[in-house]
């Protein structure tokens, strides 16, 4: 199956400027999607902020991939105002969080909290036709590559994840951490990070994300893949049209 890779940002990457401004540098940037973030450019139950933030993407030919929730970690404990701001938004995705700690440090009550949670949400998203994933990142019960296939079999009901570099690990690392989980990924998050959180220009690790790009073309299960910007250097937007060049160019080179 031919595997379309999509070019994107997170709109946290902008967290300083406007959903206006974002949209304008995502444009810019020549960019395909944007997923909008729940802290600040799309609030939780703020509808009327979230129909005038997806007329202002699909207006500028740009598409609402998902909504960047935070749903999971403790922030928000109900998933229905988290729901209707994403299909307010015009969202099919919703990035959901497995909770606040380490796999390895969460014990099996709060593992078991975690579940529970991650399972009524599922209900409510999947009666509404939204799709969930969860985030992979430290600190969390999708911390690790196996934890996080772990986590998905408990939870069951058909969720997926997202995927990133885990911090501080080698090239090598890091593409088996995405062969593991390449199955039931959706959505990678983009950055250049190294060799812990100094924030690079993207093409500073480009052999790294040249073997992820030609992994996910020739690899990945779903027809499109977002590949969504996230942290670059100094949230400077033009470190964000940098950055965005050098996507397309690796997008392009995969595609062959």
């Amino acid at each position: 199956m031919a595997v379309r890779l999509s070019p994107g940002l997170c709109s946290v990457t902008l967290r300083a400027l406007s959903p206006a401004d974002v949209v304008s540098v995502a444009a810019a940037g020549q960019l395909e999607l944007i997923e909008w973030g729940g802290d600040v450019h799309v609030p939780v139950d703020d509808l009327g902020r979230a129909r005038e933030v997806r007329a202002r993407t699909e207006d500028a030919g740009l598409e609402v991939c998902s909504y960047g929730s935070y749903f999971g970690r403790g922030e928000a404990t109900d998933f229905e105002p988290v729901l209707a701001t994403a299909i307010a938004l015009g969202a099919p995705r919703i990035r959901v969080w497995a909770g606040a700690q380490g796999s390895a440090a969460t014990d099996p009550a709060g593992r078991a909290w975690v579940i529970a949670e991650l399972r009524a949400a599922a209900e409510l998203a999947a009666a509404a036709g939204v799709e969930l994933a969860l985030e992979y990142h430290p600190n969390t019960l999708t911390d690790t590559a196996a934890s996080t296939l772990a986590l998905l079999d408990e939870v069951g009901r058909g969720f997926v994840t997202y995927w990133q570099p885990p911090v501080g690990e080698p090239d090598a690392e890091a593409l088996s951490s995405l062969r593991t989980v390449l199955d039931r990924m959706v959505t990678v998050h983009v950055f250049s990070w190294w060799p812990e959180r100094e924030r690079l220009a993207l093409r500073d690790r480009d052999q790294l994300w040249r073997d992820i790009c030609g992994l996910l073309a020739t690899g990945a299960p779903r027809s499109v893949v977002p590949l969504l910007l996230e942290f670059v250097s100094d949230d400077d937007p033009a470190a964000l049209r940098r950055d965005a060049t050098t996507l397309r160019e690796l997008i392009a080179a995969a595609d062959g």
